[in-house]
């Protein structure tokens, strides 16, 4: 059984960085395509960005391009995600998630909440 545990998370200011973490547990973890996503209040959820099964291949909405980074390390059963320049249009509840094929997620996170102040 997957499971997905997401950390992190936190308070920050505008133009500063967090780093997220997505702990996979269960097998064969390069086997999954890995996203991560948020929520903003009131607001539907969202991709952010993915990150395909050898992590060759990383995909950035223009939302996250040039500001946040998408990486997974499979010897560690892990994915983070590297948030610079962060914006108060960036607060919301993250969460990372795996599927086996790509824009076909079957496994998510409880999240974690991820605020910036201006």
């Amino acid at each position: 059984q997957v499971q997905l545990v997401e950390s992190g998370g936190g308070l920050a200011q505008a133009g500063g960085s967090l780093r997220l973490s997505c702990a996979f547990s269960g097998r064969d973890f390069g086997s999954f395509v890995m996203g991560w996503f948020r929520q903003a209040p009131g607001k539907e959820r969202e991709v952010v960005a993915s990150i395909t099964w050898s992590g060759l291949t990383t995909m950035h909405t223009p939302t996250s391009h040039g500001r946040f980074t998408i990486s997974r390390d499979n010897a560690k059963n892990a994915m983070y995600l590297q948030m610079n320049k962060l914006k108060p249009g960036d607060t919301g509840v993250y969460y990372c998630a795996a599927g086996k094929e790509l824009n076909k997620y079957d496994h998510w996170g409880q999240g974690t909440q991820v605020t910036v102040s201006s």
